[in-house]
Parts: structure tokens; C-alpha cells; sequence
């Protein structure tokens, strides 16, 4: 028995492939309806992401072929879907993240932020937290915390070897120096064994205290990683499917472009900082309970040497993204780009982030020196001068299964308006008209962050925010009061550690718990929810006028 249900565990995804279309074939043969043969490839493709018995691009695919072969769509209009304007502004926002993190300036904040904070154990924490969510807004959340958490347990390695030194020399009748250098800290996460024998000898050797420190850092650290995804457009996959699904060209296609970088930020940024600092002050009452001495030297960030003209160039470039992505069509007053638009939208979030990133690939790496002399061969020598980024590099790290991802997003949101399965199902959730505005969104929130615990946060709102738009228009409630908060509450994976990858880095250092995470995380689910829905109620409603139902939601249409 035991060597049969190995058998199938070793053989599960092979089943689960197979089996899952098989057993849910009768729904488009008995109801053969296009809702249902959409409602048929959607429920596969659900089982599919959840389970990830193939990779999750390739599971994106699937429309391409169960579209066409339904009669839902043409081929040529699902092959569309997979690159808007929006895979371009998700594009040019990953080259800017690449370019800082190829030349390490995302390591040269954070360090001197560190410096400036100090070890004392409640602004150390805040430091890292702050570093963390700041950095997590413009790169990715998993090289965010890969990047963080190496320095935050040298910092950690180093406080006990001094306060070890210090209790040896006062046994000895010496005295104790509070200074001290940061060890090397490497960029990346080494292994395990290996970080175990070099910046903690052994674990059970250092004293509870800093045991227990070490999980509040690495906790606050992946936490704050997710947390600082959500305040920017670009800081996480699921903003973007919020904005490519539904507020691009989708199911909203005449919202006057009420998603865009600036209107987000002003909504979720608050709500980011509340999040953060009732997460400090949770993990703090969690894990923190004694202070130590402060730093007085940093050689790591010495070790970086002046900031380099690459890292200048890269640095100007990021904050000239960010500007203009901010003065593009502010809202309170009229953009940049009311300059190319007129009437239209002809300059999007998308055009910026390609334009300003293409500069990374003509803007040199050093500052030009121009010698006409010859050399001892003869040879006139002209100093070659490399770029911000190279193709290779960008190649090597763009993160293209993501791209296909958002593309069956699109894919399934127009399949579903083709069919007529969103109109369908937002009829059978007429009846939670009854239920009052906020009850719902709380509701959906907690289901959606229940969910987003054994699956992945981008599939999570990919499945969910067509659904929600539905309910919204059939119930007459403005889409953005639930899809806003659902779309940040699929972020909040704090309890397990194969919720998000922070988490699963975070557990590999070898300190937690699966409960330690279960723990702090659960409280911190509903700390985010409560604040997500505390946001939308209040300066969310102000914002984009949740309290009436607009015109551009009475007619949805499909992409075209």
C-alpha cells in the first residue's frame, strides 16, 4: 500500500493533467453553450494553476488552444491578448529593476539606510522594514528579501559575537567596546549549510534573545517585502492584472484611465505605510523584548567605494521614470501628456517605461574619456566605454514566464465577455445586493486571502477579479470598491511558507517555524484586511467617488 501511494505522489501531476479535463468533460457536452465551454477551460486552467502540475506559462497558454477548438474565439483574436500595452509597461518597469540590481545600488541604499538607523532592536527592525517595502516597490519582492535578509543575519551574527566577546572580557575584568565592523555580506542567500557555518557557527549557539530576534527579522523582512509591493503599479504582478484585466481595454474599456500609476500610488501608498507600521508593532510585541548597543561602524558599506557613474546614471534614470510616471496625467491638474494625448490616450504609463528604459541600453557605464594618442603598437587607442544593461543580462533575468502569464489573463477575460459566462455569473450574484457595500468586501477579501495561502498570488486575482468585475456590474456597485482591496488582499500570503517566495526564503535560513510564520502571519492577514478596507471607505471613497455607480461600468465590452 505504501509503495502504491508513493507511486501516485511521484506520478501527481501526471494524473492531475489527464484526469482534470476528463472528469469535468461532461459540462460543455451536457450544456453545450459557449458559457459553459468557456466555464469548462476556465476550471481547467484553475486546477492546473493551483496545483502547478505544469508550469504556470504554460498553463497561460491554454486558451490559444481551447478557445479556438470550442468555437469561443478565433485564433487570431486570443493570440492578441498576449501582448498589450500593459505587458509593456510590466517591460519597461522590470529593466529598471534589472538595471539596479546589476549595479547594486539597490544594496548601497540599503546599507546606509542601516547605518543611519542603528542596531537598536526596534530601529533596526524599522530600518530593514523600511528598506525592504521602499526597494520592493520598483524590484521584485523575492530579490528584495534574497537581497535583505544575507545583512540582516551578518548584523545579527555580528551583535552576538560582541556581546559574546563583551561577557567574556567583563568575566576577565575587561572592558567592553561597543564598536564593532559588519562582517562580508554576500548579495544573494547562500546555502543553508554553508550560511550556517559561517555567520552562525551553530544556531542553538547564539543566546535566546538573538534567537528570537532572528525571527523578527527575517519575518519582518519577507513581510515587508509583500507589503511594499502593493503601493506601486508596477510593484507586484497582481496590481498590474488589476489594470491589464479590467481598467485597460478589457472589461472597462472607457474608465478614463481611472488606474494609472499616479492614482494608485496615492491610494495604496498610505494604506502600504498603515500596514507596515502595525506590522512593526506586532512583530515587535511578538518578538522583541531587550536593546542593545549601537552601531558604530559599517566597513560593508565601505567596502562599495564612491558611488560609480553607472550607478548615477542608473539612479537619474529611475528618478526620472518615477516623475513622470507621476506627472503623466496627475488628476488634479492637467499631465505632460495631455501634450501628445488631445482627447485620446495615445501616451500611457507603458510608452514611458519603454522610452526610459531603452536608455539604459544607450547611456554608457563610465563617464567617456576621449584619448586620440597612440600607443607603443602604433595603434590608436579608443577606450571602449560598455552600457547600464546589455541584452544578456536582461535576457538572463527578465522574468518572461510572467509576460505569457498576464497574456492568458487577458486571454481568459475576453474569453469570458466572448462567451457570455461574466454576464452569467454576475446575474447569479444579483442576490448579495442585499448585503451592505462594506460586508462584501470584507467577505471577498478574506476569501481571497485565504485563497492566495495555497496559491499563487497572481493566479489568484487572475481567476478572481473577472468575477468580481461581473458582480459589480449586476449588483450596480462601483468595480473599484471590491476589486481594489481584493486585488492588495491576494498580496498578503503571511502565513505559510510556500504562500509567496519571501516567505520561502525567509524559512530556508533554518530559525522558523511553520507556526512562528502561521502565527504571526494570521494576525497579520486581518491587520491588512481591516486596513485595506479602513483605506477604500475612506480617503479611497474620496478619491475615485466609490459611493455612486458610473457610466463606464453600465457597458462593458470586450477587448477588441
Amino acid at each position: 500500500m505504501d509503495g502504491f501511494m508513493k507511486w501516485l505522489w511521484s506520478h501527481r501531476n501526471y494524473l492531475i493533467i489527464f484526469l482534470t479535463p476528463i472528469l469535468f468533460l461532461p459540462l460543455p457536452l451536457i450544456i453545450p453553450r459557449p458559457e459553459a465551454k468557456c466555464g469548462f477551460a476556465i476550471i481547467v486552467m484553475a486546477v492546473y494553476w493551483c496545483t502547478e502540475c505544469l508550469p504556470l506559462a504554460v498553463t497561460a497558454l491554454l486558451p490559444v488552444i481551447l478557445f479556438p477548438m470550442m468555437g469561443i474565439m478565433e485564433s487570431g483574436e486570443v493570440c492578441v491578448q498576449y501582448l498589450k500595452d500593459s505587458n509593456m509597461l510590466f517591460i519597461g518597469g522590470l529593466l529598471v529593476a534589472i538595471a539596479v540590481e546589476n549595479w547594486n545600488l539597490h544594496k548601497r541604499i540599503a546599507l546606509k539606510v542601516l547605518l543611519l538607523v542603528g542596531v537598536r532592536p526596534a530601529l533596526l527592525m524599522m530600518g530593514f522594514m523600511v528598506v525592504t517595502a521602499f526597494l520592493s516597490m520598483w524590484i521584485s519582492n523575492t530579490a528584495t528579501t534574497a537581497m535583505m535578509l544575507p545583512i540582516a543575519q551578518a548584523i545579527l551574527a555580528q551583535l552576538s559575537a560582541t556581546e559574546a566577546e563583551a561577557d567574556e572580557l567583563e568575566l576577565r575584568g575587561g572592558h567592553n567596546n561597543h564598536a564593532f565592523q559588519l562582517e562580508d555580506v554576500s548579495e544573494s542567500k547562500p546555502p543553508l549549510e554553508k550560511f550556517e557555518s559561517t555567520c552562525f557557527p551553530s544556531l542553538t549557539s547564539l543566546k535566546p534573545k538573538y534567537l528570537l530576534l532572528a525571527k523578527g527579522m527575517s519575518l519582518c523582512v519577507c513581510y515587508s517585502a509583500s507589503i511594499g509591493g502593493t503601493a506601486t503599479l508596477t510593484g507586484t504582478t497582481p496590481n498590474l492584472i488589476l489594470k491589464v484585466l479590467n481598467f485597460s481595454c478589457s472589461i472597462y474599456p472607457q474608465n478614463n484611465d481611472i488606474i494609472n500609476f499616479a492614482s494608485w500610488f496615492g491610494f495604496a501608498f498610505p494604506n502600504m505605510v498603515l500596514m507596515l507600521v502595525l506590522a512593526w508593532l506586532w512583530l515587535q510585541f511578538m518578538y522583541l523584548a531587550f536593546r542593545a548597543g549601537d552601531l558604530q561602524g559599517n566597513e560593508e558599506y565601505r567596502k562599495l567605494g564612491h558611488m560609480t557613474f553607472a550607478e548615477g546614471a542608473v539612479l537619474c534614470i529611475f528618478v526620472l521614470l518615477v516623475v513622470l510616471w507621476f506627472t503623466r496625467e496627475p488628476g488634479f491638474m492637467p499631465g505632460w501628456a495631455s501634450v501628445f494625448n488631445g482627447s485620446g490616450q495615445y501616451v500611457t504609463d507603458g510608452t514611458v517605461a519603454i522610452f526610459m528604459s531603452m536608455l539604459f541600453f544607450i547611456i554608457p557605464s563610465r563617464f567617456p574619456q576621449f584619448s586620440f594618442s597612440s600607443g607603443r603598437d602604433g595603434k590608436d587607442r579608443f577606450p571602449e566605454c560598455g552600457v547600464c544593461a546589455t541584452w544578456s543580462v536582461v535576457h538572463e533575468r527578465m522574468p518572461w514566464n510572467i509576460i505569457l502569464l498576464l497574456g492568458g489573463g487577458f486571454a481568459l477575460a475576453s474569453g469570458s465577455e466572448e462567451s457570455g459566462l461574466s454576464v452569467w455569473l454576475g446575474q447569479c450574484l444579483v442576490p448579495l445586493k442585499s448585503i451592505p457595500p462594506f460586508a462584501i468586501s470584507i467577505i471577498l477579501c478574506l476569501l481571497v486571502g485565504t485563497f492566495t495561502e495555497c496559491s499563487s498570488n497572481t493566479a489568484t486575482t487572475t481567476l478572481f477579479l473577472p468575477i468580481l468585475a461581473s458582480m459589480a456590474t449586476a449588483i450596480e456597485l462601483h468595480p473599484l470598491y471590491i476589486m481594489l482591496p481584493c486585488t492588495i488582499s491576494a498580496s498578503l500570503a503571511f502565513m505559510l511558507p510556500v504562500a509567496t517566495p519571501p516567505n520561502a526564503i525567509a524559512f530556508s535560513y533554518g530559525q522558523l517555524k511553520v507556526m512562528d510564520m502561521a502565527k504571526a502571519g494570521c494576525a497579520l492577514n486581518i491587520i491588512g484586511i481591516l486596513t485595506i478596507n479602513l483605506a477604500i471607505n475612506t480617503w479611497g471613497k474620496a478619491m475615485f467617488h466609490l459611493d455612486t455607480f458610473p457610466d463606464w461600468a453600465r457597458n462593458t465590452t470586450r477587448a477588441s
